[in-house]
């Protein structure tokens, strides 16, 4: 038996995270942006030939079709693109119209139930902020959608004339004492405060918190450490869901 080698994708609406993975082994990852040539080059030549392609998408399908043009076209492989679903294994959605869940959201879910079948508050941090709970028995309570640090930051900038800065401010709960600190800092207090009060608003048992997403750092430390911090939670959701579905990462 010898490992082959799957290219995965966890793409949002401004650029692509992707890892090379074979066997158990991370080969390489990198950031994909399509206006971006180094980072396109950095993709494709990251190795010669790859036996499957995985897809996590929140993107346009415009933007679906230019990915999977280039991945065909490069490693003759057709990606098979992940879609959330009514139920996977004991996973149930709560939605009635499953494939509206963005399939970042549902591996989230997935990849924390794959690790801990328990009750769950999954939060991914990202250019939204998304938590997400799941009842012990596996079904979805339900969850939230909030903008994230840029998105308020744009929104605040855009609707006010007056609120304005050049200088630099980390994200922190201490009031401001310049409006670049009051700025960043309301807007970490509002991301660490969403996360406690769905956490208060889910009640007991309490959920086993894990982040995930590019904030996920930094919203662990406002959060004073609490939780789990898994980078890859998406992408182990994605091996989840392949496995669901038959797909394998080994030839014979």
């Amino acid at each position: 038996m010898s490992a082959a080698r799957c290219l995965q994708f966890d793409v949002g609406n401004s650029s692509a995270k992707w890892r090379l993975v074979s066997g158990a082994k991370i080969m390489a990852r990198g950031v994909y942006r399509r206006d971006d040539d180094s980072s396109r080059l950095r993709l494709l030549a990251c190795s010669d030939a790859v036996q499957a392609i995985w897809v996590a998408s929140v993107a346009s399908e415009e933007a679906e079709w230019h990915l999977s043009a280039m991945l065909e076209e490069r490693w003759q492989v057709q990606p098979w693109f992940a879609r959330s679903e009514a139920r996977t294994g004991t996973l149930v959605n709560s939605y009635q119209q499953p494939l509206r869940m963005g399939v970042d959201r549902w591996l989230a879910m997935l990849g924390a139930w794959h690790r801990e079948p328990a009750r769950l508050c999954v939060v991914d941090a990202g250019s939204a902020l998304t938590i997400d709970l799941v009842a012990a028995g596996g079904r979805h309570e339900g969850g939230y959608i909030i903008p994230g640090p840029s998105l308020m930051e744009r929104a605040l900038l855009l609707d006010t004339d007056r609120v304005r800065f050049a200088e630099e401010a980390v994200y922190d709960l201490a009031p401001g004492t310049s409006t670049a600190e009051a700025v960043r800092h309301g807007i970490a207090l509002a991301q660490a405060a969403a996360v406690r009060v769905a956490l208060e608003q889910a009640g007991e048992p309490r959920p086993r918190l894990y982040l995930c997403g590019g904030g996920a750092e930094t919203l662990q430390r406002l959060l004073g450490g609490a939780g789990e911090w898994v980078p890859d939670l998406v992408f182990d959701g994605l091996e989840v869901m392949a496995a669901a579905h038959g797909r394998d990462r080994v030839l014979v």
